[in-house]
């Protein structure tokens, strides 16, 4: 079995810039691998293309090569589009030029939207036949803003490797830093109890991520992961010396778990502490509030992370809409997103519900609450939402109401 980091815990780097502005021999030459077709001919890139790798001294990374920007045919732009809704999830960048082609105005207008959008991005100046990087910036004065993180070199030339790494290194990605499942809440020898049911949604020969996560989180911080199934809980609990510091249960079995914990032990769950991870926990907490004013016609996107086949008890087109029935929330108009696809106008709706987000980078679950945000959409995750639903959320977010005051 190969073990990976996963795609939501990568750094993701985004390579930018015209067409065969050498975006893609630099990402060769950086990884030593032959990720992305070279060749004369423009447009050879088309969709993004992305890598997963272990890139040192960044550690786990995803590499992304993108489409020119400057292919104007029917197709192209389309490929631009793409692009640029590439660039909204991007930690770093490394943005192209070449010093024997002059910059056009759309070189400046995608540096100008890299840095609006906060990215710390490198620009590497490729020298190509004989024309000098230094005497290519001093020509070009537009240039000058963007200049602080700069590098020149030839991207065909392999001893250039460690001088970009090192330059890609120094920035500082956003926001990814200090977050973890259970930061500022584990320390040394704590117990935790993680309640993982095995049914018929649960992946084969395998548990979930989040739960992946929280097992290796727990065991950095020498402490102690006790798993187990709903049907095992009060046994688990009962055959320890003392009780655990928290309880934390996959949402769906929320209602059963709650019946089985006794009050004075601390119970969340892995949708919860992923809210808290990748996302703003105050903001999907008032977002719920929401749920109260939906009536028949009421119009709810919810949106899913990562793409998977469906189950007969999926969670998101089933299970959610079920329990919201039941509580007698009808004749909604439900709508349903997936993967990388989130709409740029949400202002339809009246209510996002999330998945945890495990799929995605840290900086893509904010953006899209800060889409819904600027929007006036409320928004809340599936945690957040079930737990509601089954009148405990008060309960689950204690653990961390010192965060939501």
């Amino acid at each position: 079995m190969v073990l990976e980091t996963t795609r939501g815990n990568r750094l993701h780097i985004g390579f930018f810039g015209r067409c065969n502005a050498g975006k893609s021999t630099l990402i060769n030459t950086l990884t030593e691998q032959q990720i992305s077709l070279v060749s004369p001919i423009a447009g050879t890139t088309t969709d993004p293309v992305s890598k997963g790798m272990e890139l040192l001294p960044l550690g786990p990374v995803m590499i992304v090569d993108t489409a020119g920007i400057d292919d104007t045919s029917e197709l192209g732009l389309l490929r631009v589009e793409k692009t640029k809704q590439v660039l909204l999830t991007m930690n770093l960048a490394v943005y192209m030029l070449r010093t024997d082609v002059e910059p056009i105005p759309e070189d400046i207008e995608w540096l100008q939207q890299l840095q609006s959008s906060h990215i710390p991005t490198l620009v590497v100046i490729n020298e190509v036949d004989g024309h000098q990087g230094s005497e290519f910036i001093k020509t070009h004065g537009e240039l000058q803003p963007y200049t602080s993180q700069i590098v020149i070199a030839d991207v065909n030339d392999r001893a250039t490797r460690m001088t970009l790494l090192e330059a890609l290194s120094k920035l500082k990605p956003v926001d990814e830093d200090v977050q973890s499942l259970l930061g500022g809440y584990i320390e040394e020898k704590d117990i935790f109890v993680l309640v993982c049911p095995i049914d018929e949604s649960a992946p084969k020969g395998r548990i979930i991520l989040p739960q992946v996560q929280m097992i290796r989180e727990i065991l950095d911080h020498h402490g102690t992961a006790m798993v187990c199934q709903v049907e095992e809980l009060s046994t688990t609990l009962e055959q320890l010396r003392k009780p655990p510091k928290l309880v934390i249960t996959d949402s769906q079995a929320f209602e059963a778990v709650s019946q089985i914990v006794p009050e004075e032990i601390a119970l969340t769950s892995f949708s919860i502490l992923m809210a808290r991870f990748k996302g703003k926990l105050k903001d999907l907490v008032s977002g719920v509030h929401a749920i109260d004013q939906l009536r028949a016609g009421s119009k709810v996107l919810i949106s899913e992370g990562c793409t998977h086949r469906q189950q007969c008890e999926d969670i998101g087109t089933v299970k959610i809409p079920r329990w919201l029935k039941a509580k007698g929330y009808t004749d909604l108009e439900l709508e349903w997103t997936s993967g990388g696809h989130f709409p740029h106008d949400v202002s339809k709706y009246d209510v996002i519900i999330h998945c945890g987000g495990c799929m995605l980078t840290r900086r893509e679950v904010l953006r899209r609450i800060d889409v819904a945000s600027v929007q006036g959409v409320p928004i809340v995750n599936y945690g957040v939402l079930i737990a509601s639903l089954h009148g405990i959320l008060q309960r689950a977010i204690k653990p961390f109401e010192h965060e939501l005051e």
